[in-house]
């Protein structure tokens, strides 16, 4: 039986559930949960905000742990290996997407974030995935700290790798959060010169730590004005509309507009200010396994953690109310206390 905290409808709260997963596929591991971060996306499941939720739902897609059980087809992950497990959990690995490395683009894939196809997520004291999307960690990683890169690290590292951002660019990142800090410390370690655009002048000084090299005020449209043409990248990493015309403005010929926020409402962006200097405007959600083995090697390489608040799992529902108030400095990370 697996042990869980587990959502019954939506916008419920969580409480204990137990569960008989059935026999181990022969493609999976059962990971002993050691800890997992909540994300501001398991509100978003929880709440069922995006029409996707099935209940009961246990969230939880920032989970690092111990194999347990392996497999019978599985041969490059044993008993012991500490691995961790994001957003996606199984893939068809044969598909042209999975082939060409795009594995998360997969028609069929799946993850423990949203509890689809039977899949529950690392609000328990056990997890299942498939062998492939279970990405060992390296040595030099802080395994403590490490959940949060399954999720909000690879969201903003992938971009980094997918537009073949260089080290001579000039990169803008709006929201200094549980995606935003880790944006300013990847790209500050990538050699970018990096600026934060923040609306609250508390956080400027955390911005400069975390590695940005200038501070914007968001809400002064004066000093929006004067960032025009500057960016070769601008991060949005909020979940709330802004007026994305002052940032495609701030973008420099052939410069990119990237949202890894998930805003619900469509953004209004005129094709005038795309066309006359080969705008772009993109997105990407979570990247490949070996995109997330990369990032491990990065952070690694240059001492990259996340900043994390620590819970008890079984007071998982006050932390679920200390993200919603905004409180959370800048990823929450429950221990398994099962």
């Amino acid at each position: 039986m697996i042990r869980s905290y587990a959502a019954f409808e939506p916008k419920g709260t969580l409480k204990p559930h137990e569960f008989d997963p059935g026999p181990l596929p022969a493609a999976e591991v059962e990971i002993a949960v050691e800890t997992c971060g909540l994300c501001h996306s398991d509100l978003s499941l929880i709440n069922d905000d995006w029409g996707m939720s099935e209940y009961p739902l246990v969230p939880g897609h920032e989970i690092i742990g111990r194999v347990v059980e392996t497999g019978a087809g599985v041969t490059h992950l044993s008993k012991g290996q500490r691995v961790g497990v994001g957003w996606f959990a199984h893939s068809c690995l044969t598909c042209q997407h999975c082939m060409s490395g795009d594995h998360n683009m997969c028609g069929q894939a799946s993850g423990v974030a949203a509890s689809w196809n039977g899949r529950t997520g690392g609000f328990a004291d056990r997890v299942r995935s498939q062998a492939a999307w279970a990405v060992p960690l390296p040595e030099g990683v802080d395994a403590e700290k490490a959940g949060p890169l399954f999720c909000g690290g690879i969201t903003v590292f992938n971009p980094l790798v997918q537009y073949g951002i260089r080290p001579t660019d000039r990169v803008g990142v709006i929201g200094i959060g549980g995606l935003g800090h880790l944006a300013l410390k990847f790209l500050k370690a990538w050699g970018c010169e990096v600026t934060a655009f923040t609306s609250s002048d508390s956080k400027a000084d955390e911005a400069r730590g975390f590695g940005a090299h200038r501070v914007v005020n968001s809400r002064d449209k004066a000093a929006l004005k004067a960032e025009a043409g500057r960016y070769d990248l601008v991060l949005s990493t909020v979940n709330v509309p802004l007026e994305w015309s002052s940032y495609m403005a701030a973008l420099a010929p052939r410069g990119r507009l990237h949202m890894v926020g998930a805003v619900l409402d469509p953004m209004e962006i005129s094709a005038f200010s795309l066309i006359g200097k080969q705008k772009d405007v993109s997105g990407t959600s979570v990247g490949a396994p070996s995109t997330i083995a990369t990032m491990l090697d990065f952070c690694a390489r240059h001492g990259i953690t996340a900043q994390t608040e620590h819970m008890k799992m079984s007071l998982v529902n006050e932390a679920i109310a200390h993200l919603e108030a905004g409180k959370a400095r800048y990823r929450i990370v429950l221990e398994n206390d099962f």
